[in-house]
């Protein structure tokens, strides 16, 4: 017994000095790693300018407010069908000819009371926003064309939209609206924004903001 004691404390002494080499070196590892955050924690790349853009200039449900609380902005966006109309020259026309600019496209007819009301506003609309970005495209779906379609304009004091008409009134049952006025919001990829059924203030600051990003989609910066 005597004779072990020396080793025991040999031993003791060994483990000591091993642990304190030990903590040493966890110390040094953690701290190295405090140093490192790229071992800590990988770095997550920033959202570069364009996306911040395009999340910014994004059209969505919640602008759907005020004036525009009618306005129903579709979750998907799909194609418009291509519909098929006169100018006032009785030159046929087709709604993929505006592909690459925004249109709101609005139907209505002379025997329409909201649409007397609304046509006005449309008007300056057009005058606020016409461009080669953007144009109200207003097809009026009256079986006496133009005849009637063009005084009516005159009259309602909406001379700033063009004259289009659709004698055959195909085009509200390829839009399936429900009545009129209808308006749909086309994106510059001839895709449906959202409608709004009915009547609306389209000189309304919330018409504008609506008609003014889906101008500017997806642009950083505007």
């Amino acid at each position: 017994m005597i004779g072990t004691a020396p080793v025991f404390s040999g031993i003791k002494i060994l483990g000591v000095i091993a642990g304190f080499f030990a903590c040493v070196a966890a110390i040094y590892i953690v701290s190295g790693q405090k140093g490192n955050p790229e071992i800590v924690a990988p770095r997550v790349p920033e959202a570069s300018v364009e996306d911040k853009g395009a999340q910014i200039n994004k059209i969505t449900r919640a602008m759907a407010t005020g004036a525009m609380t009618a306005f129903v902005i579709k979750p998907e966006r799909k194609p418009v069908p291509d519909l098929l109309f006169q100018d006032a020259q009785g030159k046929h026309r087709s709604l993929s000819q505006w592909r690459g600019q925004v249109v709101l496209l609005n139907l209505w007819a002379t025997w329409c009371g909201p649409c007397r009301s609304e046509m006005p506003s449309l008007a300056t609309l057009q005058r606020r926003f016409g461009s080669n970005d953007f144009e109200v495209v207003a097809v009026s779906v009256d079986k006496g064309g133009a005849k009637v379609a063009a005084p009516f304009l005159q009259e309602t004091k909406a001379s700033e939209l063009r004259l289009y008409v659709d004698p055959t009134a195909k085009s509200i049952e390829m839009l399936t609206a429900l009545g009129l006025p209808a308006t749909v919001l086309i994106d510059r990829q001839g895709r449906e924004i959202g409608r709004l059924l009915g009547p609306a203030d389209w000189t309304s600051a919330e018409a504008y903001r609506l008609v003014n990003l889906a101008i500017n989609e997806g642009q950083p910066g505007s």
